[in-house]
């Protein structure tokens, strides 16, 4: 057994997570250069490796011939007959190569071949470790600004922070640890490249089946995400169980899960809503925390016009328009938003009356005459405020 290569590979494969099996076959090939760099060609050399003793011999197959005219391919009838009486002109003999006579320029070569197919599978592993984590949350520690772009280590390699993914005004000290959503990871010849983001909208979506149990398990699903990174966002939970209210278990006790995305986030206002298949209610919904007195959409065109009472009009349209934008990414609707007002100056008002359906349940038979006097006449209906 040869227990010292048994061992270096074992620790090899511990360390770098290399399998032992692709170690082996970089023995194998650094062989085979190293005889084709003693002997000038190496097509009739056989390498023989027990994988679990690590014990190895390399052969070469020559031809017996009466005449020798290549010692690399051939071998006398006399020699081989030295090896075995049985040899006749024509058989093949295997021929045992000493890999320790080898020369220095050979023996080096073979070390390289080693050391490079040592670096390729580790790098391979990276890649591939880190490829799993595409599209999710990854934590990593703050290395040092390289420019505007910031170096994050996240264990075995560093990922790049670059100005473009990061939130404005927002600043990391070396050391700090810090959660990111990972973008993409591509395969270079220096090991893979890793490429985060801090403005991502999946960043907050990850963060919350971080911290949500019932967002992890499926049972809240997070519909849709509209973000402002470092400002505000907005997401559209659903809860596919009756018992379970998907905002307030986003939400959580005290405010203590959405707390927690928030304090990630440094300081992000977080509004969560409730999904809705309507799309007014959805729009209803979106414009949180401003009431609305009606919704007008229209799913064919997405677009929608919503009425708002005058005292909140500037709640429903925010901060130079962000509820309203975020409101109309969450819901994929174009909003036009007027206060009470300006809907009745536009006649928008008159527009939501007449799509309004006189039902039996609303207005009972004994009715029916009040609501066909109020019908006949000109005058305005008044609003239900």
């Amino acid at each position: 057994m040869n227990t010292e290569l048994l061992e270096a590979l074992n620790i090899l494969e511990k360390e770098k997570n290399i399998s032992k099996e692709a170690l082996l076959e970089a023995i194998e090939q650094s062989l085979l250069q190293a005889c084709k760099n003693n002997f000038g060609k190496a097509d009739n050399v056989k390498v023989n490796i027990n994988h679990e003793t690590c014990d190895f011999n390399v052969f070469a197959e020559k031809e017996v011939v009466e005449e020798v005219l290549d010692p690399v391919l051939q071998i006398s009838l006399a020699d081989a007959k030295m090896k075995d009486t049985k040899f006749e002109i024509g058989d093949i003999v295997n021929v045992e190569i000493k890999s320790k006579e080898f020369g220095r320029i050979a023996t080096q070569n073979a070390k390289n071949v080693i050391l490079q197919k040592i670096r390729e599978e580790e790098r391979k592993v990276l890649y591939n470790q880190y490829y799993e984590k595409e599209h999710d949350l990854v934590t990593g520690i703050v290395q040092r600004y390289v420019g505007n772009n910031v170096s994050i280590n996240l264990g075995k390699v560093d990922a790049l922070l670059t100005e473009n993914e990061q939130v404005k005004g927002e600043s990391f000290r070396p050391t700090e640890r810090i959660k990111l959503y990972v973008l993409e990871v591509k395969d270079t010849p220096k090991g893979p490249k890793i490429l985060v983001s801090r403005t991502h909208p999946e960043l907050v979506k990850r963060l919350f089946e971080a911290e949500v149990a019932e967002v992890r398990d499926g049972t809240v699903e997070i519909k849709s995400i509209a973000r402002e990174a470092g400002s505000r966002t907005k997401i559209a939970v659903w809860s596919n169980d009756t018992d379970v209210d998907a905002v307030g278990a986003c939400v959580g006790m005290n405010g203590a899960r959405v707390g927690a995305v928030v304090d990630e986030l440094r300081g992000e206002k977080i509004d969560i809503i409730n999904w809705d298949e309507n799309p007014a209610l959805l729009i209803e919904n979106a414009l949180s925390p401003a009431k609305v007195i009606s919704v007008m959409a229209d799913p064919d065109e997405k677009a929608a016009k919503v009425i708002v009472p005058d005292y909140q009009l500037s709640l429903a349209i925010g901060k130079e328009g962000q509820n309203a934008r975020l409101a109309a990414r969450l819901t994929g609707f174009k909003i036009d938003i007027k206060s009470e007002t300006q809907a009745r100056e536009a006649g928008d008002f008159d527009e939501y009356y007449e799509e309004e359906e006189y039902t039996e349940e609303a207005y009972p038979e004994e009715y029916e005459d009040t609501y066909e006097e109020i019908s006949s006449t000109d005058e305005e209906i008044p609003s239900e405020e």
